[in-house]
């Protein structure tokens, strides 16, 4: 049996690949403690995210970030809210628009369980010089774009 040389560079991509199984598997495991769906979380840190880059969140810019559809969208922020991990508010300048929010609760319970592995990735990071941190975001800004083009 004759064994096919891979590409070049496909360790990484199988350790990409790796990491990012599992970052889903804390990810679901934090889902499953806290009485969350998966789309619930991505839903969380798309909204930390936003609020992050100081872009509004509403739920038509939310159910277009996870793809959803409107009445899979309503369904998922009234879940949230039910939970009291997010709010609904009205836009100061806009008030037929609604503006949703992460709630302090949603970001302790995150910090709670995600924030040792953040430490020590952030620990991992210190590690590596400047040059090498720039390669790093190089590499990982160009993975994020290639898995977002079609």
């Amino acid at each position: 049996m004759v064994q096919r040389q891979e590409p070049a560079g496909m360790e990484l991509i199988h350790l990409l690949r790796e990491v990012t199984l599992q970052l889903d598997l804390a990810g679901a495991q934090f889902a499953g403690r806290n009485g969350l769906h998966p789309t619930d979380l991505r839903a969380l840190i798309g909204l930390l995210d936003a609020a992050r880059a100081g872009v509004p969140s509403t739920p038509g810019r939310l159910g277009a970030h996870l793809g959803l559809n409107s009445a899979g969208t309503t369904a998922l922020v009234d879940r949230l809210e039910r939970l009291g991990l997010i709010r609904r508010v009205r836009d100061t300048r806009d008030r037929r628009r609604i503006l949703l929010e992460v709630d302090e609760r949603a970001v302790a319970l995150g910090q709670s369980f995600f924030g040792p592995l953040i430490d020590r990735t952030l620990a991992l990071l210190d590690t590596f010089d400047t040059g090498e941190r720039a390669a790093i975001r190089r590499f990982l800004d160009g993975v994020r774009e290639a898995a977002q083009s079609p």
